[in-house]
């Protein structure tokens, strides 16, 4: 009987043995879950997080319907640029989509800053490190403090090509979000996606450790001279509200 459980103890102690064996070589067996920001679906947020959509437009009424005026040569752009890419926006790879239409839409509105030390960065890694589990990735888009390196995030824009037949751009975005309030520790962050020349816009909201609520616009057709003049407008908002963020 002793000599059956010496050798129970003695197993015992050759696994822990080999277990710490295996942390000193870095081969955990039990290795922190990894999660890339681009591939990361539904399912997989929610074991992370208590995350659920508000059914509530009335979020958006302050930052949708701020009375930004553009002059006629906005609209000219506005409109020159539907022209260019409107038969070819459903049908454009992601590289082209980002290059002949949603870049020159950004470049327009220009980020850029070199006194507030603000930018616009695109294809930007990222990771949310806990003891739980990791996410980490490249960001399509994102507006950050910092003109060599980012800093502090404030705004995010997933860009995806024709359908969602490539993958879920919304929860790939509400996890960046999540990566940014945790950083930042802030309660409330903007962001947008992109499906072909469909954007829909979306605030997080932090309750509590862990546990988010997100609010979805509705769709903006970029093919439409209103729904792109609306996300020009919603864009100037946003660069505004963060220029005058870090100018206080």
């Amino acid at each position: 009987m002793n000599s059956e459980i010496e050798l129970k103890q003695l197993k015992k102690e050759i696994k822990e043995l080999k277990k710490q064996v295996a942390l000193l070589k870095g081969e955990d067996d039990h290795q922190i879950p990894t999660y890339q920001y681009s591939k990361i679906r539904d399912t997989e947020l929610k074991k992370l997080f208590k995350i659920k959509q508000k059914l509530d437009d009335h979020v958006f009424d302050e930052w949708f319907n701020d009375p930004i005026e553009i002059d006629d040569s906005v609209t000219v752009f506005l409109t020159d640029l539907i022209a260019k890419n409107k038969f070819l926006v459903e049908r454009y790879h992601e590289e082209d989509l980002k290059v002949y239409y949603i870049i020159p839409l950004l470049n327009q509105i220009d980020f850029l800053n070199r006194e507030k030390e603000i930018r616009g960065f695109y294809e930007l890694p990222m990771s949310y490190v806990t003891d739980q589990f990791i996410l980490n990735g490249t960001v399509d888009f994102v507006v950050s403090e910092g003109l060599i390196e980012s800093q502090k995030p404030y705004f995010f824009i997933q860009e995806f090509k024709r359908h969602e037949e490539y993958g879920n751009p919304r929860p790939q975005l509400l996890a960046e979000l999540i990566s940014a309030v945790e950083l930042n520790d802030w309660k409330f962050i903007k962001g947008a996606y992109i499906i072909g020349g469909h954007w829909h816009f979306v605030i997080l909201e932090k309750l509590e450790r862990h546990k988010y609520q997100y609010f979805l616009s509705q769709n903006f057709d970029s093919t439409k001279i209103e729904d792109l003049t609306a996300i020009y407008q919603n864009l100037l908002f946003v660069k505004n509200e963060i220029f005058t963020l870090i100018g206080t």
